[in-house]
């Protein structure tokens, strides 16, 4: 069985630059070469996780040993003679448990890899045998009992099943040596080479290692084999390998989806203390790569839902603020961490803390979009900003329509979108230059005499915000672009990380520009078009934001739903363009989930009350209070682990009321509320509150015709228009469906949605 595991190393090694094969020329200075390098499994870390707090104190004391003096006389070795791995050994963490360390006899290494009762742990030992592999170089951890393990798999695995004698193995076309390249074990190369279905390439995901079984499947659902190598592929003339030197190996860009360097005891007190919490420490080799270089210029980021982007853009922060207090500009914020809602910002600077030390964090600072605009421009007179959901806004707006010309019979849904998608992203002020303003995306054309014919109505919008002491978002932030370009600013940025940049508008993205010269390291802009749920498009080079090239890259791998969930979610937005957040189109079927899982269940029902029930008996069937027994590893799944989504508040409302009148207790998740979890109730939250977080079980409730797509964000009359709302809306599901980790639930009731027949299609 394979581990994802990270190392400890000490001290700290240069900085990995990967070389795009799955490698890593990185290397230790000799200087440090007898110093001991400690390293943690993460099959470690969940046995860690679920042993007695007691015996975890035990633990860190026995690891705190190691770090000083690994032959301490304090820390007992003791041979496992019938390990089949000669460099397992076991170390005494009282009378009850033990520690499975392997101890290679080249190189100052000491690996912890399980922890366990002393019966259990042996026997883990016996099962599991640690290797380099000799073509990537990689450090891999495999079940050694391979051939055991389908003969002794359940008859219904595909492992087992019989297969069509017809068919032809999957890799047919794949020499051998290419399977070695890409990190298949030369152990697991004859089972490899019999698979004829994907699904039994599934079952053997728990025994090869993880960029092999990635690479695998990205080649059984048909990608370019020569891109799947180059890839994740060793160099075809790779120098030969030291399979002993594992100090070399935890160096492997392969070896660092499972390995990490620690710096300070701190981070590891912070890591054994919430051992569990892998984004803080794992990362994929091509999110390593994005994190750990300089780049030469603004980059650009996409991905999935689940790929990890926040992560990314996360440890982006903290190497740019690690940099930063090296050169002794800690006590200066000058990387600025943005996002588009204030919930989604919040989250990160918490989890921030959690990653990066003191020192670190006092170089960045995180807020989200419009609160830095509000402070960038609040020396820039009285006016308040106001927002169209807002009286004041309200008002202004209606007695600008009152000019609205007869001759030209255009709707007030026109005007509208005209006011919002046209005269102020381009923040045209005067009626020579809405003249000017480029109106492409917009439906109905308007020649010179018309555009003079509607300008009065923009013009005294402005003069009735203007007299009301107020002014847009939009207004505000080309303020704060003009004082960026004018040296007026008091803070000045060396780098911006902007996540969810496809809510950003134009006008915000020139802001970005504006806030920090080009240059090297400048701009790490992170999104996806297929989660645009607040504004359209507005794309990166026509807002001065120069991507092209090696600076414009994607994730691929989904670390958070099933594969299952992945594709409804993706049927969602079947035949609906998505841009690339520049001058390009962006794919959905070309990122892949690695976990597995039950399909979304889809129910209709009749009636609400017939809903509410069904709601009732799977909530039911949860653990109202964690199990503090369980012995497997694995939390049950709680109340509070699952959260009902609504497409509006009011909706939201009704069901936690019908749920609290049955007697389960809910927690309803507020536009400015945290999302802490201190009770076992289930929570409740709108579609637009949930972006950003995950459930192990989310229940889309309500998904009906008439709720969903609103009608209110359909009623435009342009086609253009209606297009851009279609995406917003199908987006807004796509979003939410992609908040479920273990399983997706949808219902709803009276007349279904639309968008549930094209996604079950």
């Amino acid at each position: 069985m394979h581990s994802l595991s990270w190392a400890i190393g000490s001290p700290r090694q240069p900085d990995c630059r990967s070389t795009g094969q799955g490698r890593s020329n990185m290397t230790v200075p000799s200087a440090t070469q007898h110093q001991p390098t400690i390293a943690l499994a993460q099959e470690f870390l969940g046995a860690l996780s679920n042993i007695p707090r007691a015996k975890q104190n035990k633990v860190q004391d026995l690891i705190g040993k190691f770090r000083s003096n690994p032959r301490s006389s304090g820390i007992n070795y003791e041979i496992i003679r019938d390990a089949r791995d000669k460099n397992m050994r076991s170390v005494r963490v009282d009378q009850e448990y033990r520690a499975i360390v392997l101890k290679p006899e080249k190189g100052n290494v000491y690996v912890f890899m399980w922890v366990d009762k002393h019966d259990d742990a042996y026997d883990w030992a016996r099962r599991h045998e640690a290797s380099i592999n000799p073509q990537t170089g990689s450090l891999q951890v495999l079940a050694t009992v391979t051939r055991e393990v389908y003969e002794d798999a359940p008859e219904s695995s595909p492992l087992t099943s019989p297969v069509n004698e017809s068919s032809s193995p999957l890799f047919d076309d794949v020499r051998d040596r290419e399977l070695l390249r890409l990190g298949v074990p030369e152990a697991l190369l004859e089972r490899v080479r019999e698979l004829k279905s994907s699904s039994a390439l599934d079952a053997m995901q728990f025994v090869l290692p993880d960029e092999a079984y990635e690479a695998l499947l990205f080649l059984a659902q048909g990608e370019d084999k020569q891109e799947i190598l180059e890839m994740y592929g060793a160099p075809d003339e790779a120098p030969s390998i030291d399979t002993e030197d594992f100090v070399q190996a935890l160096l492997q860009a392969d070896s660092q989806r499972r390995f990490h360097v620690v710096e300070d005891d701190d981070e590891l007190t912070r890591m054994l203390n919430a051992p569990l919490e892998h984004w803080r420490v794992f990362l994929h080799p091509s999110q390593r790569e994005l994190v750990e270089r300089d780049w030469n210029g603004a980059v650009r980021v996409l991905g999935g839902a689940g790929t990890g982007k926040t992560v990314v853009a996360m440890h982006r922060a903290r190497y740019l603020a690690r940099h930063a207090v090296r050169r002794g500009e800690s006590n200066e914020r000058s990387i600025l961490f943005t996002t588009f809602t204030r919930n989604l910002a919040q989250d990160i600077e918490q989890q921030l803390h959690q990653l990066c030390t003191r020192q670190e964090m006092a170089c960045i600072e995180v807020i989200n979009i419009d609160r830095l605009i509000h402070r960038l421009t609040s020396g820039q007179g009285k006016a308040r900003l106001a927002y169209s959901n807002q009286a004041g806004y309200r008002k202004a707006w209606r007695a600008a329509l009152q000019l609205i010309p007869d001759e030209l019979d255009l709707p007030e849904s026109f005007y509208d979108e005209e006011w919002q998608q046209v005269v102020l992203p381009q923040h045209a002020r005067t009626r020579q230059e809405y003249f000017r303003a480029r109106r492409v995306g917009r439906g109905k054309p308007l020649n010179r005499r018309q555009r003079a014919a509607i300008w009065p109505v923009f013009e005294e919008m402005r003069n009735q915000l203007n007299n009301a002491g107020l002014r847009t978002i939009e207004d505000c932030t080309f303020e704060a672009v003009q004082l960026a370009e004018q040296g007026q600013l008091t803070r000045q940025y060396r780098h911006v990380i902007a996540d969810e940049i496809q809510d950003f508008g134009a006008e915000s993205l020139k802001l970005l520009r504006a806030l920090v010269p080009e240059g090297a390291n400048d701009l790490f802009l992170v999104g996806d078009g297929h989660q645009r749920i607040y504004g359209r498009r507005a794309t990166l080079s026509s807002c001065g934001i120069n991507v092209r090239g090696r600076r414009g890259r994607k994730l691929r791998i989904n670390y958070r739903t099933t594969e299952q969930t992945r594709r409804y979610a993706v049927a969602l937005l079947e035949g609906v363009e998505v841009d690339d957040l520049d001058d390009g189109q962006d794919s959905s079927s070309d990122y892949r989930s690695l976990l597995q899982g039950e399909a979304p269940s889809v129910q209709h029902f009749d009636s609400f009350d017939e809903e509410v029930d069904a709601l009732v008996q799977l909530l039911e069937g949860l653990d109202k209070e964690p199990d503090t027994e369980a012995g497997d590893g694995q939390r049950p799944t709680l109340r509070r682990d699952c959260c009902i989504v609504a497409r509006t508040q009011r909706l939201r409302d009704q069901y936690a009321q019908a749920l609290k009148a049955r007697g389960i207790p809910v927690a309803i998740m507020e536009k400015e509320s945290g999302d802490e979890a201190t009770d076992n109730a289930v929570r409740l939250a709108t579609m637009h509150r949930v972006k950003g977080l995950e459930f192990r079980k989310v229940c889309l409730a309500g998904i009906n015709a008439g709720v969903v797509p609103a009608p209110r964000s359909m009623d435009s009359e342009d086609p253009v228009e209606k297009r851009y709302r279609e995406l917003n809306e199908r987006a807004l599901v796509h979003v939410a469906a992609t908040r479920a980790i273990e399983s997706l639930h949808v219902s709803s009731f009276g007349e279904p949605s639309p968008y549930l027949t094209s996604a079950n299609q």
